[in-house]
């Protein structure tokens, strides 16, 4: 079993910039990637960007390139998502995963979610 706890969200004007953070324990280290997955209202979830445990490499959403960034710290089992340079449509749910692969499909344990709210 993996717990996943998010912190981090919030409401923010458009433009700025949150970091959220997932704090994983239990069996961490049967996980092959942690990453961040978000659910706007009346929309299907969908994949923002993921982190390998092992190695670090990435892999980020198009609508997100070059705005958001995935980071973790091993010490203290947490990954951490920042936001910058945030607009309306990026608000949603955002969830912390655990996978045995790269896709939404690999998916094994989820966070409970934490809302992010951008205001134009």
């Amino acid at each position: 079993q993996v717990q996943l706890v998010e912190s981090g969200g919030g409401l923010v004007q458009a433009g700025g910039s949150l970091r959220l953070s997932c704090a994983a324990s239990g069996r961490t280290t049967s996980s092959y990637a942690l990453g961040w997955f978000r659910q706007a209202p009346g929309k299907e979830r969908e994949f923002v960007t993921v982190i390998k445990l092992s190695g670090g490499a990435t892999i980020t959403a198009d609508s997100v390139k070059g705005r958001f960034t995935i980071s973790r710290d091993n010490a203290k089992n947490t990954v951490y998502l920042q936001m910058n340079s945030l607009k309306p449509e990026d608000t949603a749910v955002y969830y912390c995963a655990a996978l045995n692969g790269l896709r939404i499909g690999d998916v094994n344990y989820w966070g409970q979610g934490t809302q992010v709210t951008v205001s134009s």
